[in-house]
């Protein structure tokens, strides 16, 4: 006795985070402060301006370890581990952030720089 089993192959959709894109531009961080000018790279509170790197350090430490570093960061430490990382990561997420602005220029007109041309192709959908 043959069974028809109806398989259906479904496929999955692609998540927005799982679709990276490049488009080979060399973005140099633009320095927003008088020390950044003067070569403050960031250093000076975390030791590394790599989140991978500052992650693995807050797994290597114990809970006693964590409190003590979020005082020295300048967050109140808590009782709770789990959240204390968190909120360590988010921190050090900010730090390096305010070190990395880009100076990205954008890229559409103003509604002044817009041909008359262009305006009516725009006006057509009204």
């Amino acid at each position: 006795m043959k069974t028809n089993v109806n398989i259906k192959k479904t496929r999955r959709k692609r998540s927005v985070k799982d679709i990276t894109q490049t488009h080979g531009k060399e973005e140099k961080a633009q320095p927003t402060t008088l020390d950044q000018i003067w070569g403050d790279t960031g250093l000076w509170k975390y030791n590394t301006m790599d989140a991978e790197e500052y992650q693995n350090g807050l797994r290597e430490l114990n809970k006693t370890d964590l409190q003590a570093h979020a005082t020295k960061i300048g967050l109140i430490p808590i009782d709770n581990k789990e959240m204390l990382s968190k909120r360590l990561l988010r921190e050090f997420k900010r730090h390096v952030s305010s070190y990395n602005v880009s100076n990205k220029t954008p890229n559409a007109k103003n509604d002044g720089d817009v041909s008359a041309k262009v305006k009516n192709i725009l006006a057509e959908g009204r």
